[in-house]
């Protein structure tokens, strides 16, 4: 890993709006001395009963960005998420900025192109998107310099972006008393998460980790979704404390049997995997969603 310079080290200032429907962290990153900014993991919200969006959450995340008189420039996912849907190209539309996401997003589509019978229309090489990052990318949010970590594990495509002091870590961390992201999706690998999450606890010590999701852990009353490296290595419950790979990697296979596959994981998977955009309407006008039986 590439040793961080002085202006690595800035510490961006961060705005978090939690949407509790679907227990995600919507984190707005700004350059503390300019007006540049980024969008990491929006939300889009839908109503899978009635099959309608809503755009209440990104509304309020654009009403504080153009408050505050912020320019966006990037709006950033850390990976395909199966329990909501992204408003990357709604944000994209209302404030600008460039749509990211990693390079294996391909790996993803493909997958997932087959499971939706999605057919030759619809592209496999991340097109959708304005940039697929790589391990070792840089970028910039002003002055602020961030760098791109390649964590997968959770799915093929999951990224860690480091901007100054901060790492924005999607599902491969949750906070140190809930533990780690589930492995069991297509394309996941407990003994690849772990490995991703080494990479992650090489960071220094005091680096702010951002996480996607907050769930409460038992005995916990409140949502929390800032830690730091520190504590994860001395307290995480899945891989703290010099937790090995292998007892890492049972546990999690064991856990990852146990649990239902998340309510918004059909929906989100089309819309997400085309960087926000609904499939293309069918010949009467109207968009729809398909949901593959026995498929997943």
């Amino acid at each position: 890993m590439t040793a961080p310079d002085h202006t690595d080290l800035v510490k961006p200032e961060v705005k978090a709006f939690f949407d509790e429907a679907t227990f995600t962290v919507t984190f707005v990153v700004k350059d503390p001395g300019s007006p540049a900014c980024a969008v990491v993991d929006s939300v889009l919200d839908f109503d899978y009963a009635s099959g309608r969006t809503d755009t209440r959450s990104a509304d309020a995340v654009i009403a504080w960005i153009r408050d505050q008189g912020l320019e966006v420039q990037w709006i950033l996912e850390t990976h395909v998420h199966a329990d909501h849907l992204s408003a990357a190209p709604y944000i994209q539309e209302r404030l600008g900025g460039k749509i990211g996401i990693g390079d294996r997003i391909t790996v993803v589509q493909d997958t997932f192109g087959k499971i939706f019978n999605e057919g030759t229309e619809f592209q496999r090489d991340g097109s959708q998107f304005d940039k697929l990052f790589v391990e070792g990318d840089r970028f910039e949010i002003g002055a602020l310099r961030g760098h791109v970590l390649h964590t997968p594990g959770h799915t093929p495509a999951c990224l860690t972006y480091v901007i100054g002091d901060a790492a924005f870590v999607g599902d491969t961390l949750f906070m140190p008393d809930f533990g780690t992201a589930r492995c069991d999706f297509p394309g996941g690998s407990a003994e690849t998460l772990y490995a991703s999450i080494q990479k992650i606890l090489a960071l220094p010590d005091e680096t702010r980790i951002f996480v996607a999701h907050d769930y409460k852990a038992p005995g916990r009353d409140t949502y929390a979704w800032e830690t730091t490296v520190a504590e994860e290595k001395s307290r995480n419950i899945h891989v703290g404390a010099g937790t090995t790979r292998e007892d890492f990697v049972k546990m999690r296979t064991e856990r990852d049997a146990t649990l239902a596959m998340p309510r918004l994981i059909i929906p989100s998977l089309q819309v997400n995997m085309r960087a926000g955009q609904m499939p293309p309407p069918e010949d009467d006008g109207k968009t729809y969603l398909k949901v593959p039986v026995n498929g997943l």
